[in-house]
C-alpha cells in the first residue's frame, strides 16, 4: 500500500465524503455524498495518479448531437471531463491529479466541480440518458 492511500482516504473523510466501500489492496474507493448529488464515485490511487471517476448515464444508441453536446460542455467544466467508458455506451465524469503533490484542496476542487456539473447540468443528464 502507498503512502497516498491513506492521505486520500483522510481527504475524503475531512471533505465529509461516505466511503461506501474502500479496497486496500487495489488502493481505491467507492464513495458518496448525497447532498451534492454524488453515488458511487471511484476515487482510486493508480500512482502516480489519483483518478476520480463516476458513472452518469448510460446511452441508448450512437447520437452525434449528444456527443458534440457533452463536448461543449467539456469546455466549461472547471476540473474533469465527461469521458465514454471502453464499451462507448457509458458517459462518465473523470478527472486525474498528482498524486506527489496532492493535497486536500485539489481533490475538494475537483469533487465540487462534479457536484456544480450535477447541479447546474442535471436536466440534460436526465433528457441524455432518456434518448
Amino acid at each position: 500500500m502507498s503512502t497516498y492511500y491513506n492521505k486520500v482516504k483522510d481527504y475524503l473523510l475531512n471533505l465529509e465524503y461516505n466511503i461506501i466501500k474502500e479496497d486496500k489492496a487495489e488502493e481505491l474507493f467507492v464513495v458518496e455524498n448525497p447532498d451534492g448529488g454524488i453515488a458511487n464515485l471511484i476515487v482510486d490511487c493508480e500512482d502516480p495518479v489519483l483518478i476520480v471517476e463516476g458513472v452518469l448515464f448510460e446511452l441508448k444508441s450512437e447520437n452525434p448531437e449528444i456527443y458534440k453536446a457533452l463536448l461543449k460542455k467539456n469546455r466549461e467544466i472547471i476540473h474533469g471531463a465527461f469521458v465514454l467508458d471502453e464499451s462507448g455506451k457509458k458517459v462518465l465524469f473523470r478527472d486525474t491529479l498528482q498524486l506527489e503533490n496532492l493535497d486536500q484542496n485539489e481533490l475538494e476542487a475537483t469533487l465540487n466541480s462534479l457536484e456544480m456539473l450535477l447541479s447546474e447540468y442535471s436536466e440534460e443528464i436526465i433528457t441524455y440518458s432518456k434518448l
